[in-house]
């Protein structure tokens, strides 16, 4: 799944290509990936424009020329952006094969632009979804502080430690505490603040927080530089691979030196659900 760093790396492309364009047509292929009544849906859209595009963890929020209306984009395993003018293909998201062209079977709801482009909404497995919502506040409210805002203080970050009876990995994982860290970011931020992710929230002194707190803002801030992760299905809305890949230091690294003590092998390990790396003498 696509996670803050990539997700960002998406809004920036899509804001060059597709703000203030007028929407002419929709055809929605699977109702399923629209959460609105699907006729309510298209009648809000057409006609319209995207003024903006922001984002709240891994969700993309694009304001509607109405100044009432918002659609919320979320990608979730194997959902793609891709927007085409003139033969040009730029497409965010998870790398599918285009050989069978576009729109192909996997093209779920097609956004058809007065200027003769288009923006294709596909999704493999179908997880992924589009909604039209008159409140982003409150859509906003459903998710905790984001590495890189405002609030994301280290007062904030140490209040959502407490009495958090869970581990530091499943704490760095909820969107509802802090939003946009995902597995691979998670397991280099706690390599990187050389804690191991099973430890138990609730335990953790607060020099553990702090640094945590600061491996979080620079692992992130890192990422988005870097265009995200590239593994085998990540581009970025120019079709770029993300190449944070290249400082990857224990995900995808299990069975391998550890780049920093050079003794001891990345170990991987099933944590809440989720393949967890980290190198058991770094890491304490």
């Amino acid at each position: 799944m696509p996670e803050l760093p990539e997700v960002e790396t998406i809004r920036r492309g899509l804001s060059e290509a597709i703000l203030h364009k007028k929407i002419v047509s929709l055809e929605i292929r699977k109702d399923k990936l629209v959460k609105n009544d699907t006729a309510y849906f298209v009648s809000v859209l057409q006609n319209s424009r995207v003024l903006s595009i922001d984002r709240i963890g891994k969700l993309l929020i694009f304001a509607l020329a109405d100044k009432q209306n918002f659609l919320l984009v979320h990608l979730k395993m194997t959902g793609q952006l891709i927007y085409t003018k003139a033969g040009d293909i730029i497409a965010g998201g998870h790398n599918l094969a285009f050989s069978e062209g576009l729109p192909n079977k996997y093209s779920h709801i097609i956004f058809s632009f007065a200027d003769g482009s288009n923006l294709f909404f596909n999704d493999m497995r179908q997880f992924g979804y589009m909604e039209i919502v008159a409140d982003k506040a409150k859509v906003l409210d459903k998710f905790g502080i984001e590495p890189g805002k405002k609030d994301f203080t280290l007062e904030n970050f140490k209040s959502i430690f407490k009495n958090k009876k869970i581990t530091l990995k499943q704490l760095l994982l909820n969107q509802k505490l802090i939003s946009g860290i995902g597995n691979i970011y998670a397991d280099e931020i706690c390599f990187r603040a050389g804690i191991l992710p099973m430890r138990p929230a609730n335990k953790l002194k607060f020099e553990d927080i702090k640094k945590i707190y600061q491996s979080c803002q620079y692992i992130i801030k890192k990422a988005v530089e870097k265009r995200g992760t590239t593994f085998s299905d990540y581009r970025d809305s120019s079709g770029r691979e993300g190449n944070f890949v290249k400082y990857l230091k224990v995900y995808g690294r299990a069975g391998k030196k550890c780049l920093r003590c050079r003794q001891s092998n990345i170990k991987k390990v099933r944590l809440g659900g989720r393949g967890t790396h980290f190198c058991p003498s770094c890491q304490k």
